[in-house]
């Protein structure tokens, strides 16, 4: 699966969703409404579902005309966005939840997935094989990480260069956090 391409026409995403993605906009929250309009979804509201395709369409418009610097900073805002229940209060939890909560957001078929993996102390690595845009879920886990990092830790979010990527028509892309 390449970035911006759902894996079903039947995939599904939950309006909280889009709408946390219009209210990271800010300023130009009347330019990604027009986006996602121009895209099928009009008005969109909080409890109801969307077409994943037309989302991915407004995500790779965005990347089109703004950037992959823009993609990143979106995915950094999304989890300001969210409440974390309690047991969330770390980076293996967060990280390690963070596909549940995906799958919470979409439905109507195979979605993709965000796998978490521990490899020592303080560090892990996260898969993420979903139609999402690299940098998009870079930002994602970069905010989740530095949300939950210990007091005094300096965090590390780093692209395996080496390995496949969304961008290239990969699968997946992977990453490997320190903190």
């Amino acid at each position: 699966m390449t970035q911006f391409k759902a894996r079903s026409p039947n995939v599904e995403v939950l309006g909280e969703i889009v709408l946390a993605f219009v209210n990271v906009m800010g300023a130009f929250k009347r330019i990604a409404l027009g986006i996602l309009e121009e895209n099928g979804i009009s008005d969109p509201q909080t409890d109801a579902w969307y077409s994943q395709q037309a989302w991915l369409d407004s995500f790779q418009k965005i990347a089109e005309q703004v950037g992959p610097n823009t993609l990143y900073q979106i995915g950094r805002q999304i989890p300001q966005q969210h409440y974390f229940p309690p047991g969330v209060d770390s980076i293996e939890t967060v990280l390690g939840t963070l596909d549940e909560a995906y799958r919470q957001s979409h439905r109507g078929g195979e979605v993709g997935h965000y796998h978490f993996q521990v490899i020592g102390l303080r560090s892990g690595k996260m898969t993420c094989d979903n139609p999402y845009p690299c940098d998009f879920d870079r930002g994602i886990i970069q905010a989740l990480v530095e949300r939950f990092e210990p007091q005094g830790s300096l965090v590390d979010v780093r692209h395996e260069d080496n390995a496949p990527c969304k961008k290239s028509g990969a699968n997946s892309c992977i990453y490997t956090i320190s903190w």
